[in-house]
């Protein structure tokens, strides 16, 4: 397995890209990908060329997430500016505005099925989902502090929820706090399963693996500079991978589960080899923190290969074969 660069669009856009998305190809169009950034904007790529096919302006502020939702029509967008949107992909056009109190909404996912988009509840210290056929909010899950703690300590910045994920199946949900634990949750049930303790600071990216025999095992990716590989049936740490010399900002795994691709505040993107648990490649094109990495479905012509996009402070967006 390698990554080969392969084209870097130098300024994607006009301040820090924060965020990046695939959205599943259609009947009418091949795999594309999102991207969000500090400019306020939402922007979709064709990685042939790459082409910017159109710029998403619909929020005040910063936008800090994006997420496809699986049938590849429609996408959603969370930002700073406490505000939500899902949009149609093709035409751009605003099908539903969700509204957040400030700082209640960090990260998107939608569920396998497409039926729920869940929302990292920032502040609120609570993962939100959100029905996709009303776009009505159906249910609140609540990270509980952990035991031993006073109800005083119960600080707000310290259960600051980051980043979730949903399992392959869609029953589970996992959530990564500011304080460096993952809370797992059982959706079907809306109820708080477990803890998963190993990070001691927060932790911004969580993927559940690809592989249909691992879909149980979690990948997190943490500013303590590690990733963590849990059992997150079994709440146990399988192992921990080291290298990166700053945070680790964001993590995805290979649509063939062999490897995990991780972006850092080292300005580098490093892909792993799971059997070997280390570092297969270090690519240094990006020359600031590396915000998001994201891998893309497999390639028709190649179904060992698939794409890999990653975004940058340096307001750039690079993409790179995997094979």
């Amino acid at each position: 397995m390698k990554l080969a660069p392969l084209s870097t669009v130098g300024n994607a856009h006009d301040d820090s890209v924060w965020t990046a998305a695939w959205v599943p190809a259609t009947d009418e169009s091949p795999p594309l990908l999102l991207t969000g950034s500090l400019d306020e904007t939402v922007r979709l790529w064709k990685p042939e060329g790459p082409q910017k096919l159109q710029t998403n302006t619909g929020h005040c502020l910063g936008v800090v997430s994006v997420a496809a939702h699986p049938s590849g029509r429609i996408a959603a967008s969370a930002s700073i500016d406490s505000f939500i949107r899902v949009f149609d992909v093709a035409t751009n056009n605003t099908i539903a505005t969700l509204e957040a109190p400030p700082s209640e909404v960090w990260q998107l996912q939608f569920n396998p099925q497409g039926t729920i988009l869940a929302a990292a509840g920032g502040g609120s210290a609570s993962v939100k989902l959100w029905d996709t056929a009303q776009w009505q909010l159906t249910a609140t899950l609540s990270v509980p502090r952990l035991e031993g703690l006073k109800p005083s300590e119960k600080t707000g910045s310290k259960k600051f929820v980051l980043s979730v994920a949903w399992s392959p199946d869609g029953r589970q949900i996992a959530c990564g706090s500011m304080d460096g634990t993952i809370s797992i949750f059982d959706v079907t049930r809306t109820k708080f399963l477990h803890h998963l303790e190993g990070h001691n600071m927060p932790v911004r990216s969580l993927v559940y693996s690809s592989a249909p025999l691992d879909a149980r095992v979690l990948f997190s990716a943490s500013d303590d500079g590690h990733t963590h590989v849990y059992d997150t049936e079994g709440k146990t740490l399988i192992s921990s991978l080291s290298g990166h010399s700053g945070w680790v900002l964001s993590v995805d795994v290979s649509p063939d589960g062999m490897a995990i691709a991780t972006g850092s505040s080292d300005r580098t993107v490093r892909l792993w080899d799971l059997k070997m648990r280390a570092a297969a490649q270090i690519m240094t094109g990006h020359t600031d923190q590396v915000w998001s990495v994201a891998f893309g479905p497999p390639i028709k012509t190649d179904v060992r290969s698939c794409l890999l996009a990653s975004v940058s402070d340096d307001k750039s967006l690079s993409f790179y074969k995997y094979a």
